[in-house]
């Protein structure tokens, strides 16, 4: 049955809703009240015989008031108010709120232990904190908090799990070798290669002692015939995971750990096939048959979408609907990514309620056509039903990604909500989906997919119900009679009203951790989401319409005008992104972004006046977001680049030729724009026998046999060295000096000189340096990506030839055959 919304008033015009917050509650709402005061009589009784009129008393009644004031705001009555505001809290369920924040909690506690657990030590906190939650069930505050403290130990249980139940084993060293294995995937890429995710089944020449079950390889072509399933063989070049680019920067050697991916590479050669899907298919699983035939089918409709649409909306078009979206040229994603619409690629929350919502839609209005039939059964659920069946295709032929399984499970609960005739957007339901990620991939917490999402929602949720208990508490009136034109006005400017909103709230609760993980901000993300969302959702429309018509031949005119949507969409973000602003902010502190987090947690969940303990926390994430330290020179972990900021948004490098995706993010980590590439000298130049002190402050590198010199803005001189032969020349002056020689020892033996070794970064990492910018004399600072002991998704870092201290492998160059010498008999 409804009830009444929070807020609601007895009498003519009054509105009776259901409140979303009033569904966590067993008991109607009340404000605590802080101070009872005698109700006040009127003027006519007052008047009544028998009844005095007081005599005013000008000196004591403003001291009576600020004596009430002060009682209100004594630590007795506050105590009073905040239990009173925690118990309603409790009342309405917040305990099951907060269930998927301490989850996370351990999760996040468990990813930043400096060394692996063993697993009886979290087995035995669990048990423990369970027993003392059973045995304190008298005293409730106290069981409140072992609780609390149970459900973190299990979060850190479930990660230690999900590490054990990885247990990926990962490519320590590069090297070339023959593999032969079961092609799981198959995507083109814009540039015209392949990559092709293959399940190993064996290497050769060498063999491989301790190969990777899972490898991503690239290749320049592949043979027509080469689908998922089949058995493939080539000469490849295997590299082993990377690290962070940088310190506190995204790991993907962790994201390979956790997806299974050994190594990574190339092949030297075009893969052959050995066996094609048919001939292969006889001696593998099950499982492994059934993913092939999903990935044919993905791979087949994506080719028949761009065959229909073509160009580059033709792969927009393939990844909205299967996810296939490495052939998106890079110049649109980046122009996605300047204008904050690039969430439209990546299939997650949106996609599955647009098309949750068409499925819907659709069916509810055929089933309008039969009265008689609507009329007698719950047509609702079954237009929930097949909204879920439709997703869940939809998540399959999406390749399953992790964005799509979690929207997948908050919509899927949305919707058995409805099914059970439960309210389907509301707080409990976005808890039990987080509970759900969080238990089945622990990993996610710590990952920008998992926090965004979620931050995004809850916002959005709590924004939404915080609305509803505001009209529920405000009276209103029979709208007028408006003109068809004001009408729809009307419902135009509300609707644009409402997708600003969103843009805003949403943009808002996830700003922080994009600029945290991605260093980067959308200024006019507002204006971009307002111009392309219509858009979206019509193309979304027509994607649903085509996936429907695709198995009769039907498609073509949907596709079409798909492909028309698509172009303006493109063309909208395109002229957008010219006239955005730079987008890159720099680096923020780690503590700004879990003060904000407890600030959102607070004012989600919240609902009482106990949501204003939120604003203190956002203070203070607002104020230390600048609380961090700037890098004075950034070193990639296989000590082939430098950088350092020279002033004036200039990085200066070492190397003409530089890994592309590196720069990148150290340009947006240090709010650079432009790359400075060293100028080189022939061995013996006049111009590079300057002396090192005459260079001025800020001078990019300057290089010359196996040498590079550079000059800090702080004075400081950086020298790189090819090997270990050339670094003792930079001893005398140099404050910095890497060596890229695994081989080499410090040369300096000297406190005030920094030396950095192949050697070192390689088990390390990539590296921050900083400078004493107090005194040119102080030694300088470094900071490593990589800690020891190693966690699971380190531990091949140990096995490296550059970490043994062993030079770079190089094969042998081949040689003629010759005979062998002949060998005189030995002596009698």
């Amino acid at each position: 049955m409804a009830g009444r919304g929070r807020g609601a008033e007895e009498g003519e015009g009054a509105t009776s809703s259901v409140s979303e917050r009033a569904l966590f509650a067993d008991v109607p709402y009340a404000e605590p009240a802080l101070v009872l005061s005698p109700a006040p009589q009127s003027g006519i009784e007052l008047l009544q015989p028998g009844n005095r009129v007081p005599a005013p008393i000008p000196t004591k009644a403003p001291v009576r008031r600020i004596h009430a004031s002060l009682r209100r705001l004594s630590g007795p009555a506050i105590r009073r108010s905040i239990a009173a505001a925690a118990g309603t809290e409790l009342d309405r369920g917040i305990g099951f709120l907060l269930v998927p924040v301490f989850l996370a909690c351990g999760v996040i506690l468990y990813f930043s232990l400096a060394t692996e657990p063993d697993f009886y030590r979290p087995v035995a906190v669990v048990t423990l904190m369970a027993a003392c939650a059973v045995v304190s069930r008298s005293w409730q505050k106290t069981h409140l908090c072992f609780m609390a403290a149970l459900l973190c130990a299990l979060g850190l249980l479930a990660a230690k799990v999900e590490t054990w139940r990885a247990g990926t084993q990962m490519l320590g060293s590069e090297i070339q070798t023959r593999l032969t294995g079961r092609l799981a995937s198959l995507e083109e890429m814009e540039n015209g290669r392949v990559r092709l995710t293959i399940d190993v089944i064996s290497t050769a020449h060498p063999k491989l002692r301790y190969a990777p079950e899972r490898v991503r390889l690239s290749a320049r072509k592949v043979p027509p015939d080469m689908t998922a399933g089949s058995l493939i063989t080539g000469y490849a070049r295997l590299l082993p995971p990377t690290g962070p680019v940088r310190p506190d920067s995204y790991d993907f050697s962790f994201d390979s750990y956790f997806s299974g991916i050994g190594a990574s590479g190339f092949f030297l050669g075009n893969p052959k096939t050995v066996a094609s899907k048919t001939g292969a298919g006889e001696d593998a699983p099950s499982t492994t048959r059934l993913a092939s035939a999903i990935e044919n089918a993905r791979e087949n409709i994506a080719d028949h979408i761009r065959g229909q649409i073509g160009g580059p909306k033709g792969e927009i078009a393939a990844a909205l609907m299967v996810g296939v979206r490495a052939g998106i040229p890079d110049e649109i994603n980046e122009a996605m990514r300047r204008t904050g619409i690039y969430h439209i690629i990546s299939i997650s929350g949106l996609h599955m309620a647009l098309v949750a919502g068409t499925i819907m839609g659709l069916l509810r209005g055929a089933f309008a056509l039969f009265p008689d039939f609507a009329s007698r059964r719950p047509v609702k659920k079954y237009a929930a039903a097949a909204a879920l069946f439709s997703i869940a295709a939809y998540l399959v032929f999406s390749g399953i990604v992790v964005a799509a399984e979690r929207s997948f499970i908050m919509l899927a609960v949305m919707l058995v909500a409805v099914l059970f005739d439960r309210a389907a957007l509301t707080m409990r339901n976005l808890a039990i989906s987080a509970i759900a990620v969080i238990l089945v991939s622990p990993h996610e917490v710590v990952g920008p997919s998992f926090q965004m999402s979620f931050a995004a929602t809850a916002a959005l949720v709590g924004a939404y119900a915080g609305w509803s208990d505001y009209r529920a508490g405000r009276a209103t009136s029979p709208p007028p009679r408006r003109s068809p034109l004001a009408f729809v006005t009307r419902k135009f400017l509300l609707g644009m009203g409402g997708l600003a909103m969103t843009s805003i709230i949403a943009g808002g609760a996830t700003a922080l951790f994009a600029i945290w993980h991605f260093q980067r901000v959308s200024p006019l993300s507002l204006f971009a989401n307002l111009a392309v969302m219509p858009i979206v959702s019509v193309v979304m429309l027509l994607a649903v319409i085509s996936a429907l018509l695709m198995p009769f031949g039907l498609d073509w005119p949907s596709l079409y005008l798909m492909g028309k949507g698509l172009t303006a969409m493109i063309a909208i973000s395109e002229w957008i992104s010219e006239r955005s602003p730079v987008d890159a902010v720099g680096l923020i502190s780690i503590q700004s972004v879990l003060l904000v987090t407890i600030a959102l947690v607070i004012a989600t969940m919240a609902t009482t006046w106990l949501r204003l303990a939120a604003v203190p926390f956002a203070l203070a994430g607002l104020l230390t977001v600048s609380d961090t330290r700037t890098p004075d020179v950034l070193i990639s972990e296989d000590a082939h680049l430098v950088v350092m900021p020279i002033g004036g948004g200039e990085l200066a490098i070492n190397r003409v030729r530089s890994n592309e995706f590196t720069t990148d993010n150290w340009k947006r980590a240090l709010k650079a724009e432009t790359i400075v590439v060293p100028e080189t000298f022939e061995k013996g130049d006049a111009r590079f026998d300057m002396d090192p002190a005459d260079l001025p402050p800020g001078s990019p590198f300057y290089c010359s046999a196996g040498l590079c010199l550079a000059r800090h803005p702080s004075g400081a001189i950086i020298a790189y060295a090819e090997d270990r032969k050339d670094a003792w020349r930079a001893c005398a002056f140099a404050t910095l000096i890497i060596v890229n020689d695994a081989t080499a020892y410090d040369p300096c033996r000297n406190p005030l000189v920094l030396v950095v070794k192949k050697r070192q970064l390689a088990r390390l990492g990539s590296a921050a340096v900083f400078f004493d910018q107090q005194s040119a004399i102080a030694p300088a600072e470094i900071d490593f990506a990589i800690e020891q002991p190693y966690r699971p998704w380190h531990e091949q870092r140990r096995f490296s030839r550059e970490a043994r201290g062993l030079p770079s492998y190089k094969r042998p160059e081949r040689q003629a055959s010759k005979p062998p010498p002949k060998q005189s008999p030995p002596p009698q």
